[in-house]
Parts: C-alpha cells; sequence; structure tokens
C-alpha cells in the first residue's frame, strides 16, 4: 500500500534532484467568489484525485489552467499560489487563457477534433484550422509557463493528456539542457484507418514524438500508435523495446494500465 512515506522515497530514489512539474488543463483547487468572500475547492477529475497526493507528499510544481473566478486575486505577479490552500505543500502556477483561447483550445480542438477522432465516436470529428491555430498557441503558453518556473533546473515534467500534445516539442525546443518529459495519454489512440483522417496528424505526432516516455492505458493504444508513426513519421521504430527512435530522440512507448 502507497504511504506517504513511500511515496517520498521513490520519488526521492528516482528523481534525486529533479524538480516534478506535472502539467494538465484542469488545476487541483480552484479559487471563486461565493457571497462575496473567496473559497476554494479541490478540482474534480481523475488526474487530479491521483496525482496531488503525490505532489502533497513530495512537493514540486503543477502547471494548469486558472478557471476559478477569484484565481487571479490569490496569485502572485507570476500566477503561482501555495496549495493546498489550508497547508501548503506544493506550488500551482496558473496559465489564464481567454475566452477565445477556451472555445478554440478547449471546446474547439480537444473536443470536437481529438475527442472523437480517438474514440471512433458517433459524433464526427470537426477540424476547423482556427481551432488548430488556437490549440498551438495554447499549448505555447503553457511551454512559456514551465519554463519560466524551471529556468536552468533539473525537472521531470509530466504532461497530462490530449490538451498539450505539442506541448512535449515546445519544451524540447527550449534547448534547455536536464528535462526528462512524460505524457499520458487518458484517452484511447484510435487505429490508423481513423486517425489519418486528421489534417494535423503529423503535427500532433511529431509534438508527442518529443516526449522521453509516452503512456497509454493499455498495449493494444501502443500498438496504435506505433504503427501511426510508422505510416507517417520518418523514424525508426524498435518494435521489441516499443520504442521510436528520431535523431538523437528516443521515445518509449508504453502501457500503464490504471
Amino acid at each position: 500500500m502507497w504511504t506517504r512515506e513511500s511515496i517520498q522515497q521513490l520519488i526521492r530514489d528516482r528523481l534525486s534532484d529533479y524538480l516534478l512539474v506535472i502539467v494538465s488543463n484542469r488545476q487541483p483547487y480552484i479559487h471563486s467568489f461565493r457571497k462575496g468572500q473567496v473559497v476554494f475547492q479541490r478540482g474534480a477529475g481523475g488526474v487530479i484525485t491521483a496525482l496531488d497526493p503525490v505532489m502533497r507528499a513530495c512537493s514540486g510544481l503543477w502547471v494548469a489552467y486558472g478557471n476559478g473566478d477569484a484565481d487571479p486575486l490569490v496569485t502572485d505577479r507570476k500566477g503561482r499560489v501555495g496549495v493546498p490552500p489550508n497547508n501548503p505543500s506544493y506550488t500551482l502556477k496558473r496559465v489564464f487563457l481567454n475566452k477565445e483561447d477556451i472555445d478554440g483550445y478547449y471546446y474547439g480542438y480537444s473536443n470536437q477534433a481529438i475527442w472523437p477522432l480517438s474514440h471512433m465516436a458517433f459524433q464526427r470529428p470537426e477540424f476547423y484550422k482556427e481551432h488548430w491555430d488556437t490549440y498551438v498557441e495554447v499549448n505555447k503558453k503553457f511551454a512559456q509557463a514551465v519554463l519560466e518556473e524551471v529556468e536552468n533546473k533539473k525537472a521531470f515534467i509530466f504532461i497530462q493528456d490530449y490538451h498539450l500534445a505539442l506541448l512535449p516539442k515546445f519544451l524540447k525546443e527550449s534547448e534547455k539542457e536536464n528535462l526528462i518529459v512524460a505524457h499520458f495519454w487518458h484517452i484511447p489512440w484510435p487505429s490508423h484507418e481513423t486517425f489519418r483522417i486528421c489534417p494535423q496528424k503529423q503535427e500532433i505526432l511529431d509534438g508527442l514524438l518529443y516526449n522521453d516516455l509516452l503512456g497509454f492505458h493499455i498495449r493494444h493504444f501502443c500498438d496504435n500508435f506505433l504503427e501511426a508513426v510508422d505510416r507517417e513519421m520518418e523514424s525508426r521504430i524498435d518494435r521489441e523495446r516499443y520504442a521510436v527512435i528520431r535523431g538523437e530522440q528516443e521515445t518509449l512507448v508504453r502501457a500503464f494500465p490504471i
């Protein structure tokens, strides 16, 4: 059974002097106004439920979209606030987005294009250039927020889900040394026959292949991803090791059932 002490020991053993950074769309704590007072609540969702205890045990940095109406009031000039608010043990850095950002990046490309494409749902994916352009720009904003805090530190950056497919590329292109980038894709990866209809398929694959480690729920999704890479990208695939090699960059592709 995992305890606070065992998690701390694992992080010390494996990451030692690395700064632990989690990046997600949803934030673990939200500040809002209620009857004229600022109150906070813990964010919802499986990512927060799983990773907030890790961060509370080991400290570090969590970068996420600040969607609470009182969020700007409680952060410093760089968008940072200690959390949990009643007993701070790590830093939350908020990325503030405007309505155009959210409409294009979240409601647009993430949820009208990637989500139905990945789930092979009855809803037909909708690909709009303006949504894609906003998705790119918001991923750049997240990269800037992370890099501002990492500076020249060693950092293990753990990215969450399909909202941030381009973030690994923007982080690695900064040419900062000592960055280890991992990414967990929380939704299915479709077959190549489905994925190939995406107009930005190569850009998405390119972004994800800047990860050092890319995780999916099951091996079948790993196989689908490798098939897409094999069909669409110039690379060398080591199927025994489930690795993709492009130049000096190697991406390990792994299944992590949770």
